[in-house]
């Protein structure tokens, strides 16, 4: 007989609390959208919420809907205490690599909070370099509120700019991709060859595979 799992729910604040208890005063949440498409900037965001603020329905963004992310957008913008968005494009994607890129996005977004914060909770197990008191959190988009709203906010704000570029771009239909490798995407590819908002290191293997 299959014995059920039952599994605990999840402590939304236990690592802003623990950062709390330490002595820290001000935690922010940064997570990033985007390491991995062939296309279109990485995006990072940073969140600062009120203690204790559980917004109903936030998630790790690649468990919500398009539809629901969209709707939180909103929700988490107003009732963050603050909260920055920023971007490192594909020139320079290409220019520092892909990891350094999303570092210097989360650079951007952490120094574009008009509250300083003095701890950062991280998504992953890597620190970008903020200059302050970090702590990294592998799935830490699934088991923190600060940083799943920063994940929205990323996610949100990417996936708009990747239809806007649909409409600049639209032989490669990258309203149904957003950039990610995909059959459709690569077909694209082969076909138009890539435009000036693909990531030319992400493509030198397609490339040299043809």
């Amino acid at each position: 007989m299959k014995k059920e799992v039952i599994k605990e729910p999840v402590d939304w604040f236990k690592y802003e609390n623990e950062a709390k208890a330490e002595g820290f005063g001000i935690v922010c949440g940064i997570d990033e959208a985007g390491r991995g498409p062939l296309a279109g900037p990485v995006c990072a965001a940073a969140v600062i919420l009120p203690e204790g603020c559980i917004i109903e329905g936030v998630n790790d963004s690649k468990k919500l809907t398009e539809k629901k992310r969209e709707a939180l957008f909103d929700v988490i913008k107003e009732k963050a205490l603050a909260y920055s968005i920023a971007v490192a494009d594909e020139k320079e994607i290409d220019e520092i690599n892909i990891l350094q890129a999303t570092y210097l996005a989360m650079r951007r977004a952490f120094d574009g909070l008009e509250i300083k914060p003095d701890m950062a909770l991280v998504d992953g197990n890597r620190d970008p370099g903020l200059g302050i008191a970090t702590r990294t959190i592998v799935k830490g988009d699934a088991n923190s509120m600060s940083i799943a709203a920063a994940s929205i906010l990323a996610k949100v704000t990417r996936d708009r700019f990747m239809l806007e570029m649909d409409e600049k771009y639209p032989e490669y239909q990258f309203a149904k991709h957003k950039g990610y490798g995909t059959k459709l995407h690569y077909e694209m590819l082969t076909k138009y060859g890539a435009s000036e908002i693909h990531r030319v290191t992400f493509l030198k293997s397609f490339y040299e595979g043809k």
